[in-house]
């Protein structure tokens, strides 16, 4: 079928706001590593995607999948080995206080089982989050998705803070003075919902704010925010669907580049390589509490099939050195990004961790105006030059740029290359 009669024929079944990407729809046929090819045969080079975290259709996953699922798939109330190897596995991957997993098939509903934790151990239901935020869609995560709502929450239990940022920051302060001024942020929320007489169960944050544009955070910023929620009795929740699985390069979990420990973690997307598999590891204290009170039952979290995937994406993690991998060429990004900086004025700001980047297009670098209408154009354009990318932000003028994890030297060299040339055309 054309791309219009597919068009036609998807707003019909899925309705006429089914969100496609591009002025120009791509039809994806086939994935491999690094690279997605149309109907046509035309190859993209994904710099999006964190799903396929270790490379589309990668062999050594698809073939963990058919194994198991020749052998056996069941929910997990039998007893089967292979969900407690995986758990294992993944918890050794923490601090050691965080110790005890649950498993789900979205990332959204990992959030939720999270929510429900800090609320049953807390006894409150007052949640923080921040502006411009994304957690899920179910309707207790929705509270949280204040990207979608002007940057508030709706809903009178959820405060929603500004996101830690060095290049907007408030009343232009840096360094310290910077993260004081945005923790108490957080400690004004607290108040707002004490107020209200709500008690506070817990903060519920991107550990790397990915989704309100990959800001840099003010050093400091996360303790003395963590710091003044569990001052309040409230529980600290990160949220490592985007941030997790080696993707910053230096750490396996967002978290881990403040120096914070968590109370609870979720986890999504890159934890499958595309299989629906998600979860949350927590303490053994919250994580029994809840399991005393409530009778949470999920018929495919954590199924066999599921596990074994897991397990074999952290095998090509590891023996692939894909976090290495995503140091080594996540700098190597950065520094050609910083080059085209240089060259071209709309570039305000550069910012990255490992294989994320964030590029913020400014009209003019003294009033931060943002660049909203260019920066649809380059990421249009950057599509009719077979680089697949997306934006971000509270003003949509951010290029973000996530590839699977074997992203390399040769790919960023493309990238940058194609970049340049859309950013001299715009």
């Amino acid at each position: 079928m054309s791309v219009t009669e597919l068009i036609e024929r998807r707003s019909r079944l899925l309705g006429a706001k089914a969100p496609l990407f591009y002025d120009k729809p791509v039809h994806i046929v086939r994935g491999e590593g690094v690279w997605l090819f149309d109907a046509d045969g035309r190859r993209y080079l994904d710099v999006y995607n964190n799903v396929p975290h270790v490379g589309h259709c990668h062999p050594h996953v698809v073939e963990a999948l058919c194994r198991q699922a020749g052998k056996l798939n069941v929910h997990n109330r039998y007893l089967d080995e292979i969900i407690l190897d995986y758990a294992e596995r993944l918890t050794a991957k923490f601090d050691s206080s965080l110790s005890m997993a649950v498993f789900t098939c979205t990332g959204s509903e990992a959030n939720e089982v999270a929510l429900q934790m800090a609320r049953n151990w807390t006894g409150g239901k007052g949640v923080i989050c921040t502006n411009f935020a994304y957690h899920g869609n179910t309707t207790a995560v929705w509270e949280l998705g204040t990207v979608f709502s002007g940057g508030v929450s709706t809903s009178p239990r959820v405060r929603a803070i500004p996101p830690p940022d060095s290049y907007r920051g408030i009343n232009g302060l840096d360094g310290e003075a910077l993260a004081d001024a945005y923790a108490d942020e957080v400690k004004k929320a607290i108040d707002s919902l004490a107020e209200a007489g709500i008690k506070l169960a817990g903060m519920l944050v991107c550990p790397i704010f990915s989704a309100e544009g990959l800001p840099v955070v003010p050093p400091g910023y996360m303790a003395k925010a963590v710091a003044h929620v569990r001052g309040a009795g409230g529980l600290f929740i990160s949220d490592e669907v985007q941030a997790g699985f080696g993707r910053t390069g230096s750490h396996m979990w967002g978290h881990e580049v403040h120096g914070v420990v968590p109370d609870i973690v979720t986890m999504g997307k890159p934890m499958g390589n595309g299989h629906p598999l998600a979860g949350v590891v927590a303490r053994a204290d919250i994580l029994n509490a809840f399991r005393d009170r409530v009778m949470y039952f999920n018929t495919f979290g954590g199924n066999p099939v599921s596990c074994a995937v897991g397990m074999a994406v952290l095998d090509v993690l590891e023996q692939e050195q894909l976090m290495e991998n995503a140091r080594d060429v996540g700098i190597y990004v950065i520094e050609g990004l910083k080059k085209l900086r240089d060259r071209y004025d709309l570039i305000g700001d550069v910012r990255g961790l490992g294989l994320f980047f964030g590029v913020e297009l400014v009209k003019d670098r003294s009033s931060k105006e943002p660049a909203t209408g260019e920066t649809g154009k380059i990421v249009n354009m950057m599509r009719d030059r077979g680089i697949l990318m997306s934006r971000i932000g509270a003003y949509d003028n951010v290029l973000k740029m996530r590839p699977p994890m074997p992203f390399s030297r040769e790919n960023a060299d493309q990238l940058l290359s194609a970049l340049d040339e859309s950013l001299a055309a715009v």
